[in-house]
């Protein structure tokens, strides 16, 4: 009975958004430090700069404060193998989330406003603590608005933060990826141009690459089932997104600084 009435308590919150009242499930995994390494722990071959570093250096840093929680992709299959704390677990953890609302002028917000989602206010917070130029990524409330404004730009010479389909370009840590959220069957074609798929889509949302293997991507996002987490999703065979229901992904922006 007390095994089933856990496996109901994650299935509930696996179908949530916003923090819940109710308790977390436990950590069931075996050996919870194992679950969350990709490729032994190493981000794979990759060209790095010191900002593509810092960036991936403060959302680990972050997912670590949070307890490093774990949400693992197969296919339409979704699991918490490791939890972590959640927004609203009161103390310093629902203060954190009130920090990444103030880089975005939002200083009355904190975990607890449950129905704000601030997962935009996280990578904000990020890309400007990693020294990212306002005029390079401008620190946004909605992840629309940034991502309006590097797709506008990332035709240009100067640009250091560049837009590419899912199907052209192989995510590497320090990257962003975006999918859109909140509408039900849904899944981009991975053809589709992401500024079109942005004039009809606002609600979204965008995780911060940290760790890459030739098959599987490891990203950290705020707001992701109450807490600061890492996704684990598997690649394409050619190393690309695969976009699918439960996660479209629609657009891979490529840092260059």
């Amino acid at each position: 009975m007390y095994t089933f009435l856990k496996l109901m308590v994650l299935t509930s919150l696996l179908l949530q958004g916003a923090c819940t009242s109710k308790k977390k499930p436990l950590d069931t995994s075996a050996d919870s430090n194992t679950s969350i390494l990709v490729g032994s722990g190493k981000h794979g071959s990759w060209q790095t700069s010191a900002t593509r570093k810092q960036i991936v250096d403060l959302a680990l840093s972050e997912w670590q404060y949070f307890g490093r929680q774990v949400v693992k992709l197969k296919g339409s299959e979704e699991s918490i193998p490791h939890v972590g704390k959640w927004e609203d677990d009161g103390g310093p953890y629902t203060a954190r989330v009130n920090t990444y609302w103030r880089s975005v002028g939002k200083p009355n917000l904190d975990g607890n406003d449950c129905r704000q989602p601030w997962s935009a206010a996280f990578v904000s917070w990020v890309m400007t603590n990693a020294g990212v130029s306002e005029s390079s990524f401008p620190a946004a409330e909605a992840h629309w608005t940034y991502l309006r404004h590097i797709i506008d730009q990332s035709n240009e010479s100067y640009a250091g933060l560049v837009a590419h389909k899912p199907s052209t370009y192989k995510p590497m840590p320090g990257d962003l990826i975006c999918a859109t959220r909140g509408h039900g069957g849904f899944t981009p074609s991975l053809e589709s141009e992401p500024e079109a798929v942005l004039q009809e889509h606002t609600r979204l949302h965008c995780d911060i690459v940290v760790e890459q293997t030739a098959t599987q991507l490891g990203v950290v996002g705020g707001n992701v089932r109450n807490s600061v987490s890492k996704t684990l999703l598997d690649l394409n065979v050619n190393g690309t997104l695969q976009p699918t229901e439960q996660r479209p992904w629609f657009v891979v922006i490529e840092n260059k600084l």
